[in-house]
């Protein structure tokens, strides 16, 4: 079985959004409701604090300010910027103690995916690769953030590669797998291909603030 890169288990909330961003951070604003949202058991972080996470998901189109920050990644990797679409938004709440005092602080991260112009990879031969290695990445997301979701029926969620395996993504990295609901999942696989390829919506500015919580 493919080694899973352990991950650290955070301290804070600002701990938490460094490990799983992908994007950029955000706040909550205008909009609509977001399409779906998950809320994590409270998890306790090593210095006796508490933490929950709650996952807001689209997708979205990006802000203007995300589609220049792809621009210049795509174009730093020697790529053209086809999209960019806004997945989730990761929002984590920390509370515990500092100075002997009470304490909170927390934050939320944009999770994102650039749409350069990649060739396409031998998708599955990496969606091998994750499925050998998928029961013990659940674990280590359960150890960090709570117990994988499941569906009403106990159904895990799948994993959501965010760079997308047909295009080279890392199928194990703890920072490119979001779990999503099903009606969600399928929703991002079809929205990918419109995503990678030419004038399509994915590269027209979208509000900065797309949902309300």
């Amino acid at each position: 079985m493919p080694a899973i890169p352990a991950l650290h288990r955070s301290a804070s909330a600002a701990a938490l959004l460094a490990i799983v961003g992908c994007g950029s951070a955000t706040v909550g604003g205008g909009g609509s409701p977001a399409r779906a949202k998950w809320v994590s058991p409270i998890v306790r972080t090593p210095d006796g604090g508490q933490l929950q996470t709650t996952i807001y998901y689209g997708p979205w189109q990006c802000s203007a300010a995300f589609i220049s920050r792809c621009e210049s990644k795509c174009a730093a990797q020697g790529h053209a910027l086809m999209g960019c679409i806004w997945l989730a938004d990761i929002k984590g709440d920390w509370k515990g103690r500092y100075l002997f005092m009470p304490a909170e602080a927390g934050g939320r991260l944009a999770v994102t995916h650039c749409c350069c112009d990649y060739p396409k990879a031998d998708g599955e031969a990496l969606r091998k690769v994750w499925n050998r290695a998928r029961p013990e990445y659940r674990e280590a997301w359960g150890r960090e953030f709570g117990a994988w979701p499941q569906s009403g029926t106990g159904k895990y969620w799948p994993g959501h590669h965010i760079f997308d395996l047909g295009h080279g993504g890392p199928p194990v990295a703890p920072n490119n797998v979001l779990p999503a609901p099903d009606d969600v999942h399928s929703i991002f696989n079809a929205e990918y291909p419109a995503c990678y390829a030419p004038g399509g919506k994915w590269l027209t500015p979208g509000p900065a603030r797309p949902y309300v919580d």
